[in-house]
């Protein structure tokens, strides 16, 4: 025989191994009934004949079954059942009874539930018939306690074992129900640290982006100049642009640090940026392009309207990062920035911005600054977080000129200002135009 196919029977033969609890009760049980049989405490037996020895023989078989009262039911049970009606006819020892209400109790606890069911309500039906076949045959009170004898043999030992195996499976589900709460909330736990670093990574790559490309942008053209006196002064602009980016990145990256480290502390840094700064976005960004760049911001909202925070942090973003990208790829020309109520669902905030789309970029294409192309990945996860919309890509304009657009739709409830409520002035569509 081969080792694959020995290997069933080895781990049959592994779970037929009695546990040193089993071999405790055999063991107990045949020096218990050898003391009762050598000291001649044994019962009248119902078969008369026969040899005093013949009462050890139902002795030795419930201990042999003993040995096997985890893993050999339901065959245990039968045999102990036989060996206890042999004990009845030859003379019944008070170990033998005991082995085998062990025998009753092991087979409701490690029967299966179809066995154990049956058992409970065999021994049940066997005290109800015992009992009252007694009392209907010899009509006497005494017999009562016949019934109560068989009771306890039967109803107690099995009701038992239904309390405890009824115990197990309750702890048996508890602790895996502890088991499944832990898992989801470790998951959770790593759901929560991936959108913290997601979040995390957006909220860096926005507020940096800008200067680290405006840096890059400026550094290059200083580069580019001619080492000449004419240049030192176009030199001395680029330089000072840098300057002046290198320090706001760092004071931008000082705050997202104080973020981090008094998170739940109360001197918790709280600039957050607004539609209101996009005036000043548009002029840094002016400032930064010197190259025929113009930035125009339309802003059509109400006058004194005012958004949830959220929408307007993540609407100061995105417009944030398209300025960065035209900035590094647009085509010299008017960049614009329109923000209106959307004209399909008015509790919609729009957002739309263009730029000239350079269709023939010049030296071999590359933007003025490197980038990992996470913008556009930063837009869209800030608008879904919000249940809005974002499209970008190539488009035509009112003039017919082709155009990158950005054009995002973000849900904004109408949050006019307070000022104006209390007055009951009318709101009135305010049309500002900014050109940087």
């Amino acid at each position: 025989m081969t080792t694959a196919a020995a290997a069933p029977w080895i781990r049959t033969l592994r779970g037929l191994r009695p546990s040193q609890d089993d071999v405790l009760v055999a063991v107990s049980g045949a020096a218990g009934g050898l003391l009762l049989w050598a000291f001649g405490l044994t019962s009248a037996p119902l078969w008369e004949r026969g040899p005093r020895w013949l009462v050890l023989l139902p002795l030795a078989v419930l201990c042999l079954a003993s040995l096997l009262r985890r893993a050999g039911q339901p065959y245990v049970l039968y045999v102990g059942i036989a060996a206890q009606v042999a004990d009845l006819l030859v003379g019944s020892l008070l170990a033998t009874l005991i082995l085998f209400t062990d025998v009753l109790y092991a087979a409701v606890l490690y029967g299966s539930p179809r066995l154990s069911r049956g058992v409970i309500r065999g021994s049940v039906v066997v005290t109800v018939l015992v009992t009252a076949g007694l009392l209907i045959a010899f009509q006497k009170a005494e017999l009562l306690l016949v019934g109560a004898a068989c009771a306890g043999v039967l109803v107690v030992p099995t009701s038992t074992g239904e309390a405890i195996r009824s115990h197990r499976e309750k702890a048996s589900a508890e602790r895996q129900r502890a088991e499944q709460t832990a898992l989801l909330a470790e998951l959770d736990r790593k759901q929560a640290v991936n959108s913290e670093r997601a979040r995390m990574a957006r909220e860096l790559h926005d507020v940096v982006a800008n200067h680290l490309s405006a840096i890059a942008i400026h550094s290059s053209a200083a580069l580019s100049f001619p080492e000449s006196g004419h240049s030192a002064g176009a030199t001395r602009e680029a330089l000072g642009v840098i300057r002046e980016n290198s320090v706001q990145g760092l004071a931008e990256m000082r705050r997202l640090i104080g973020l981090l480290r008094n998170a739940s502390g109360s001197e918790e840094p709280a600039a957050t940026p607004s539609l209101d700064g996009l005036d000043v976005l548009l002029a840094r960004a002016g400032a930064m392009a010197g190259d025929g760049r113009t930035f125009t911001l339309a802003d059509r909202r109400a006058k004194g309207e005012r958004l949830p925070a959220p929408v307007e942090l993540a609407a100061y973003r995105v417009v944030q990062e398209a300025v960065t990208n035209a900035l590094k790829h647009a085509a010299p020309g008017n960049v614009t920035v329109e923000l209106d109520r959307d004209d399909a669902r008015p509790d919609h905030l729009g957002i739309r911005v263009t730029s000239p789309l350079d269709e023939d970029p010049v030296d071999d294409g590359s933007p003025r600054a490197p980038g990992a192309g996470a913008g556009l990945v930063g837009m869209r996860e800030r608008v879904e977080l919000l249940d809005g919309r974002l499209t970008a890509g190539p488009a035509t304009g009112a003039d017919g000129a082709r155009v990158w657009q950005v054009h995002a739709v973000l849900p904004a409830p109408r949050e006019t200002d307070t000022a104006a409520d209390e007055s009951g002035a009318a709101r009135r569509p305010e049309h500002r135009e900014t050109n940087q």
